[in-house]
């Protein structure tokens, strides 16, 4: 008998853009978290289902028999799930108020944090799950998705050219403090739509947005220069260094330290080996116990 759920884990540390081509199985679901943010389009035809940054922690949904294009504009690293449509997606009494298979298709969650727990806690045991324990996080991914409520309204994404001159803004001004005010005048809109139309867009709140900007001009100061860690926080827009050190371990799950130490010992051994990490995709099964694909 087939198993119910398969996971895979699908990694790619190539910088340019790539595509890639892929049908669910007639009997599927198919789930994609994110466990690293990259930037993804993601079509059906000539119909755009999601353009843009893709923060860690999305996931997508796709329908059984359904062909996805998608875009990669950034190195990106998925789990893939596959749960049987039939066990727990069975079609639904109308008035029941949970998701039903046409609601399903093509929904993107952005930074859905029960699935990025769930994805978390099976990749931080990658060499100690053993099949049951896989198996009960996808049945628990599937079960929380079935029963989960569609959205009631949809909020439109900021249109591109507003994002354009927001995104531009905050890549000049990072080291400012930046208000909500400020931002949703840049777009030309209220504060109250600018906010919930630049997180359709991006993932993210305004506020996360710009210290995710911090944290990543941090990141090229730690690994490309000798800056003590109180000036690459003053640098990026920190008042502390604490300040600094807990948002940027919040964000990468390390500390500025460390990361610095790890990203340099990390490139200092693609160097030696002559590799070339910029063109890696592979799927791994390493995460998961064999017999999972």
């Amino acid at each position: 008998m087939p198993e119910d759920v398969t996971i895979s884990r699908w990694s790619c540390t190539q910088t340019g853009i790539r595509h890639e081509e892929a049908t669910t199985p007639p009997d599927r679901y198919f789930f994609a978290i994110a466990l690293k943010t990259t930037r993804a389009k993601l079509t059906r035809g000539r119909h755009t289902i999601f353009d843009g940054v893709m923060p860690a922690g999305t996931l997508y949904i796709g329908a059984p028999s359904q062909q996805l294009s998608a875009q990669f504009h950034a190195p990106c690293d998925f789990l893939h799930f596959h749960v049987s449509a039939s066990r727990y997606f069975p079609p639904l009494r109308p008035g029941t108020g949970r998701a039903s298979a046409e609601g399903l298709n093509d929904l993107v969650l952005l930074r859905d944090p029960f699935a990025e727990q769930l994805a978390k806690a099976l990749t931080e045991r990658s060499h100690s799950a053993d099949r049951e324990f896989a198996r009960c996080i996808g049945q628990a991914l599937a079960m929380h998705l079935a029963r989960r409520a569609l959205p009631q309204a949809k909020v439109n994404a900021l249109p591109k050219w507003r994002l354009r001159r927001v995104q531009e803004y905050v890549g000049t001004h990072f080291d400012h403090c930046i208000s909500l005010s400020e931002l949703a005048k840049i777009a030309g809109l209220s504060r109250m739509h600018f906010a919930a139309q630049f997180r359709a867009a991006t993932g993210y709140r305004p506020r996360e947005y710009l210290l995710h900007q911090r944290i990543e001009r941090a990141k090229s100061l730690l690994l490309n220069s000798e800056t003590a860690l109180a000036e690459v926080a003053l640098t990026v827009g920190f008042c502390t260094q604490a300040h600094f050190s807990t948002v940027f371990k919040r964000i990468t799950g390390d500390t500025p330290a460390r990361w610095r130490c790890a990203s340099r010992n990390a490139s200092a051994a693609s160097r030696l080996s002559g590799g070339d990490p910029a063109s890696t995709c592979k799927v791994m099964s390493c995460v998961l116990p064999a017999g999972f694909s």
